[in-house]
């Protein structure tokens, strides 16, 4: 049985911490030229999972509310307090924040506004944010083709995660474009980069929700695989993954 988007990294959390992409400086200049962000604004920081896009947020000085179903990774987030304490974790979801209404100047989503009911959500947004607030959508978007070795990944994801073809947020703009469907919004695209040896190679396949973990039957072959295709590829002892990281803006309170 396929597990709730809420639990689907639960044992994943390590390898999410120590694998997954951060996201370029791009990003926060464009919220402060195109939305005015500003150190003084309050974010709530949706579906905030181990804090990647969190810590950005807390390092541009703002106040930030981590909203994170998940008790694994909210908690992998929580030593973020001690260096920040404008930052509260709270348990809630994209539906339901449990936030005052009209006590955001901002909302962001970094990587998880594929799991979210989307007409549920959007209504949240609204009653949370202040007037002239803020929404934001960002995904780092894998690379699927461009070079032998991201050719022969993706042909491993297709072949041993049965769940790949249904979970991959690689169609990030149709989900914007729902999203913001009765509002003007924009976006903007910056190229990033992760390198890797084998054992970050494996840990960021396994940080995938799709991924199966060690008790799968197809684990072993596929990690087998996945070896093979990295001595194929190395260059120095490391392969590269290529990201668009894709960044949608707009204000859900229109004329207000």
């Amino acid at each position: 049985m396929s597990k709730s988007p809420t639990e689907r990294f639960t044992g994943r959390v390590d390898n999410y911490v120590r694998y997954r992409p951060q996201y370029p400086p791009q990003v926060i200049d464009t919220l402060r030229h195109e939305c005015g962000l500003r150190p003084a604004h309050t974010i709530a920081d949706i579906a905030s999972g181990t804090g990647i896009f969190t810590r950005l947020l807390l390092e541009n000085g703002n106040r930030v509310f981590a909203v994170e179903p998940n008790a694994e990774m909210r908690g992998a987030s929580a030593h973020l307090q001690e260096s920040f304490p404008r930052l509260a974790l709270v348990v809630g979801a994209a539906e339901a924040t449990t936030l005052p209404a009209a006590s955001v100047d901002f909302i962001t989503v970094a990587q998880a506004a594929h799991w979210l009911e989307p007409d549920q959500a959007r209504a949240e947004f609204k009653r949370i944010l202040k007037p002239h607030g803020w929404c934001v959508l960002l995904w780092n978007e894998r690379r699927i083709t461009g070079n032998p070795f991201l050719n022969d990944y993706e042909q491993l994801l297709h072949k041993y995660c049965a769940e790949y073809k249904d979970k991959r947020h690689g169609q990030t703009a149709p989900i914007a474009q729902a999203f913001f469907a009765d509002v003007q919004y924009d976006q903007r695209v910056f190229e990033y980069q992760q390198e890797f040896d084998f054992a970050g190679l494996a840990g960021r396949l396994l940080s995938s929700s799709y991924c199966p973990l060690q008790e799968d039957p197809v684990h072993a072959p596929m990690m087998q695989d996945l070896e093979r295709i990295f001595h194929a590829h190395a260059r120095q002892n490391t392969v590269r993954i290529d990201y668009d990281t894709r960044v949608f803006f707009g204000q859900l309170h229109p004329g207000e």
